[in-house]
């Protein structure tokens, strides 16, 4: 059975892409904590971190890696926040979003009614970061 996520990545369900491979992407939340919130996700269908194989861990890592360098730069932050949850889908994603604090880790704190055209904005903000970044070839257009 696909996840959500599988259906956002085979166009089903839309999304705000801001990176695009062959094994993993990235789109804006619905449920942000902060402006540009991405979650890093890989093609495959793995449930759980701890079941992926070492390759996808590591190719998840880096692009929420360098997706968290370019928030830092285009929404003015101090630091990018990481986090591996796994509850709310059954397939692996990291969160990746500027923070501030660590009172930017409390997802009780999330918007759950954002703004579309504030999305919108959001996700090209950071796609125009990370084709500045060197990581056009990645990154869709809207």
């Amino acid at each position: 059975m696909s996840t959500l996520f599988t259906k956002i990545l085979n166009g089903e369900i839309p999304g705000r892409f801001v990176w695009r491979e062959r094994d993993v992407a990235a789109f804006l939340t619905v449920g942000p904590l902060a402006d540009g919130h991405t979650l890093v996700v890989p093609t495959e269908e793995v449930d759980r971190w701890t079941d992926a194989s070492p390759e996808t861990l590591a190719k998840v890592m880096e692009v929420a890696r360098r997706i968290g360098a370019v928030q830092v730069e285009v929404f003015g932050s101090p630091r990018a926040g990481l986090i591996v949850a796994g509850y709310e889908i059954n397939h692996l994603h990291v969160h990746v979003w500027p923070s501030h604090s660590m009172a930017d880790f409390d997802f009780a704190a999330v918007n759950s009614n954002p703004d579309p055209a504030v999305l919108d904005a959001n996700a090209e903000t950071l796609r125009a970061g990370l084709r500045d970044a060197g990581y056009g070839e990645f990154v869709p257009a809207a």
